[in-house]
């Protein structure tokens, strides 16, 4: 995986939406996977299944993108974002920002995911649906900033205590925002 391209692969059921990520999650695939996910809400799917096996880390914005349905689904009362097969690293990360509170959050070992279910849909069976390639989403300045912001607001509404680690990026992305406003 370390010489090919970060890809989101997706799928779903009448029960689950199904990511997986296989590479980095990072901002170059957040925009994708706020539209996709954006549509499947619309379409009705309140259940959604990211499995980080293959995603060695993630950066803030994608983890803010995660987090930003998570509170979506929240809003509508209904639904979970569900992140499961977790590296260290990525637990980590997710725990320390507090996002575990939104998430719900398993690690990788295989002993505890073995015969588990996420609403009556097995491991295998998500794996299984996970198999087109999401298409990359619209790649401007403008609307990767704006994912971004997004991203990062979502880390701060889920825990409060992230607006110390994220108020200088917050700040830049709004500013970098105004300047291509007032450029058009």
């Amino acid at each position: 995986m370390s010489n090919s391209a970060p890809q989101i692969l997706v799928g779903f059921n009448e029960k689950v939406v199904c990511l997986r990520v296989r590479g980095r999650g990072s901002f170059l695939n957040s925009g994708g996977v706020k539209q996709f996910a954006k549509e499947m809400i619309r379409r009705g799917h309140r259940e959604f299944v990211v499995d980080l096996a293959e995603c060695p880390m993630m950066d803030s914005t994608f983890m803010g993108t995660l987090t930003g349905i998570a509170l979506q689904l929240q809003s509508l009362g209904q639904g979970n974002l569900h992140v499961f097969r977790c590296n260290e690293r990525n637990a980590d990360l997710l725990h320390g920002l507090g996002l575990d509170q939104i998430l719900d959050v398993a690690d990788e070992q295989p002993a505890a995911n073995a015969g588990h279910e996420k609403n009556g849909t097995s491991i295998p069976e998500l794996d299984a649906a996970a198999n087109q390639e999401l298409p990359a989403a619209r790649a401007d300045r403008q609307a990767t900033a704006e994912t971004m912001l997004a991203a990062h607001q979502a880390l701060i509404d889920a825990d409060p205590r992230n607006l110390s680690r994220f108020k200088d990026v917050l700040d830049y992305l709004k500013q970098d925002l105004q300047r291509e406003g007032s450029a058009d």
